[in-house]
């Protein structure tokens, strides 16, 4: 029997205020959420330990944010107007779409992503494959995953324009304005934290798979003959950032993509799965080595010179690309179900989140043991203001009595909750509860920073 279901993790992110079903109240939108108050500070926990790890502490990665609308040429420079489309396939009586890749491997077809499309016709034909309504499919076609929106006064040929499904175009397309004005050695990388946006036939699974999602990732820019060697580095990285967000390593696996599988700029892609409750392996990072051909692509569309000239006078040349890629709310769901844990605290059930510290949050509770005895409440103010200007994530809770609200801030994944009580009053000491073990110790208000392993 699985210990943990997603649909346990998903209750727990909407009742305390980590994730929303998006637009809820008008009955939602199919693909998009909400992060909450607690959701968004958790997201924004990751991003900042995405950029301090594979940016600031880097000597030679470029931060950029580019918009998320650009010139269209800059999608058909890239491949994807041709390429970025996904199998479709329609219910005939209600008219209902699957991704068609998805609607095989469901029924227990293997290797689906080596098919085309007239091979997967020709399995649901032959297997007599029904809709999940159990009604009859219809052909299928290829479906184009960028959604398209009109930019100007005009809505005609001239003015449509798509919002960008990835954000590594972006970073291609300012190749040269770094170089014109860093001129940095090679290998260098530019790197970009922002939203991209895809048109999924069939999202779900929470967070998993959304219209709107936000992607961390940057290209490194090298000499080809390296390759190789850097590709084993990055691949490195990345695992060493699974361990800085906590992930166990026993529920994280490689899988090599096999050509046929691979998009089309890619010579070798490696991806990362994490073990997900109810899903099992899912993809949560990718590692590329995409060669020359975005840099290569777009100087032939924009006709600019994109070659690199080394500072030793060698010959010019266009850099190839290493792109290690990660996606925001798919680590955020993968760090959420790491931290999912159950057990027992004076023989009843306990819900907590054991988050990492830097990740979580709230780092700190401060509660009066009584909310209706002033003087408590006034020395308990005292401590909440004082921590709260060091260490910011700090929240004020009084509500119920002292075991809720114990449970309440475990569930958030709060790593210490300080109580003031009547003897603080008197030898100006407060007793600290660690989130893991449920361990109160008692320290005097000078030395409580000794206690946080923030």
């Amino acid at each position: 029997m699985e210990k943990n279901k997603l649909e346990d993790i998903v209750s727990l992110c909407k009742r305390r205020g980590f994730i929303f079903p998006g637009s809820e109240i008008y009955g939602g939108l199919a693909g998009t959420f909400d992060y909450g108050p607690l959701g968004a500070q958790l997201k924004r926990n990751i991003t900042n330990a995405w950029l301090k790890f594979f940016v600031d502490d880097w000597d030679d990665i470029y931060l950029i944010d580019s918009p998320i609308i650009s010139n269209p040429k800059v999608w058909k420079a890239s491949g994807h107007v041709d390429t970025f489309h996904d199998p479709l396939i329609e219910d005939v009586k209600n008219k209902k779409r699957y991704r068609l890749d998805h609607l095989l491997e469901k029924n227990g077809i293997e290797n689906v992503d080596a098919m085309t499309l007239e091979q997967m016709a020709q399995v649901v034909e032959e297997k007599s494959i029904k809709s999940p309504d159990g009604n009859e499919l219809g052909s299928p076609a290829y479906f184009n995953m960028m959604f398209k929106t009109q930019v100007g006064p005009l809505e005609d040929g001239d003015s449509i324009a798509y919002l960008r499904p990835e954000t590594a175009q972006g970073m291609f397309i300012n190749f040269k304005n770094i170089v014109d004005s860093f001129y940095p050695d090679l290998p260098f990388g530019i790197a970009q934290v922002g939203k991209s946006f895809r048109n999924e036939i069939s999202p779900g699974n929470f967070i998993f798979r959304l219209r709107e999602l936000e992607l961390m990732e940057f290209e490194y820019f090298i000499k080809p003959e390296t390759w190789e060697e850097t590709f084993e580095k990055w691949r490195k990285d990345m695992h060493a950032w699974f361990d800085k967000i906590g992930l166990d390593k026993t529920k994280i696996k490689e899988v090599e993509v096999p050509a046929e599988d691979r998009a089309h700029y890619s010579k070798r892609t490696l991806d990362c799965y994490y073990d997900f409750p109810s899903l099992g392996f899912q993809e949560i990072s990718g590692l590329a080595y995409r060669t020359d051909f975005d840099l290569k692509s777009h100087q032939e569309h924009s006709g600019k010179n994109l070659e690199y000239r080394p500072k030793d006078g060698g010959a010019p040349f266009i850099p190839h690309v290493i792109e290690p890629t990660f996606g925001v709310d798919r680590n955020v769901m993968a760090v959420l179900s790491n931290a999912y844990t159950e057990d027992e605290v004076n023989g009843e059930k306990r819900i907590f989140l054991k988050l990492p510290i830097d990740l979580a949050p709230v780092k700190i509770c401060v509660s009066p043991l009584l909310k209706n005895k002033p003087e408590l409440v006034d020395k308990a103010r005292e401590v909440y203001i004082t921590l709260k200007k060091k260490y910011g994530a700090v929240m004020w809770d009084d509500n119920g009595n002292i075991g809720k609200r114990y449970r309440r801030q475990d569930e958030i994944g709060t790593p210490y909750c300080v109580v003031i009580d009547f003897d603080s009053l008197e030898d100006d000491s407060v007793t600290v509860r660690n989130r893991d073990d449920t361990s109160q110790e008692r320290v005097k208000i000078s030395e409580i920073d000794t206690i946080f392993a923030i």
